[in-house]
């Protein structure tokens, strides 16, 4: 049996390498604490606490692209990597699951 096939990621610098995953970090937080896919308050407590050193480090990954000169958010690239990080997956989490069928 053949090992899966991965998409490959796009060319990035490292400073959007670095903001790619701490917004990835953040989104599975998010996800984490979602009200509507959780289990406990503990788990979301955690999340919570996560949350906030998450969202600081994506603050600097943004002002480190910003200092360097990278003032534009090249779109198609970043979004094709976040699709190889099985970011669709992830953000999903986020969101209020659909109605179950009646």
């Amino acid at each position: 049996m053949q090992p899966p096939e991965f998409t490959p990621l796009p060319a990035l610098t490292r400073a959007e390498a670095e903001f790619i995953d701490r917004y990835l970090q953040v989104v599975d937080q998010l996800g984490r604490i979602n009200p509507a896919r959780g289990d406990d308050t503990y788990g979301a407590l955690r999340a919570a606490q996560a949350l906030a050193s998450h969202a600081v480090a994506l603050r600097d990954a943004l002002a480190l692209m910003h200092r360097r000169g990278e003032s534009r958010i090249h779109t198609a690239t970043l979004t094709r990597a976040l699709r190889a990080l099985d970011g669709e997956r992830r953000a999903a989490r986020i969101t209020v699951p659909p109605d179950p069928p009646s």
